[in-house]
């Protein structure tokens, strides 16, 4: 009996793979549709690090290697995606009373929000086709030094901001 379920499961998992149409990840691609371009998001913002750039472009790059099948190539991918950081803010959030007329009051949690632009074609069928903005935040502790968690909390931001992009793009939702 056992081996009858373990062969119609072993089964089922096999059938589903190899419709191409669905994975594990939520990605509904398009048998078709083999390669990916991913052109480099440049920093247009005026703050934050000065390794957003690279950082970011590398990052989306990575995550649909490893939540796809398809093949990043230079230019010219089956779908291309391109873009780039529009605007990093930092800005208080919670404001704090000094306790004396001697001293400013003080925001002691302030939100850094990073907002990037994304242009996704996908040339097989162009309904899926956007051009748009994402954008994210992460609060933090002033009494924390903002150097040493900014690395921190940009990676924290683009994680979500490049997962908003995937299922904008091939999870289509």
């Amino acid at each position: 009996m056992r081996l009858i379920v373990f062969s119609a499961l072993l089964g089922s998992l096999v059938i589903l793979s190899g419709c191409g149409v669905y994975s594990f990840t939520g990605a509904s691609i398009s048998p078709t549709v083999k390669t990916i371009s991913i052109q480099t998001f440049f920093n247009n913002a005026t703050l934050g690090p000065s390794n957003m750039s690279v950082l970011f472009t590398e990052s989306i790059k990575d995550y649909y290697q490893q939540n796809t099948s398809l093949s990043l190539v230079d230019d010219n991918g089956d779908l291309q995606i391109d873009g780039y950081i529009a605007d990093y803010t930092i800005t208080p959030v919670s404001a704090t009373a000094s306790g004396t007329d001697d001293q400013a009051d003080f925001a002691s949690m302030s939100r850094i929000t990073i907002t990037v632009f994304a242009s996704y074609i996908n040339t097989q069928d162009d309904e899926f086709d956007f051009e748009r903005k994402f954008s994210f935040f992460k609060d933090f502790d002033n009494s924390q030094d903002i150097s040493s968690e900014e690395q921190v909390l940009v990676e924290e931001i683009f994680d979500q901001i490049i997962l908003d992009i995937f299922n904008a793009s091939v999870a289509n939702w």
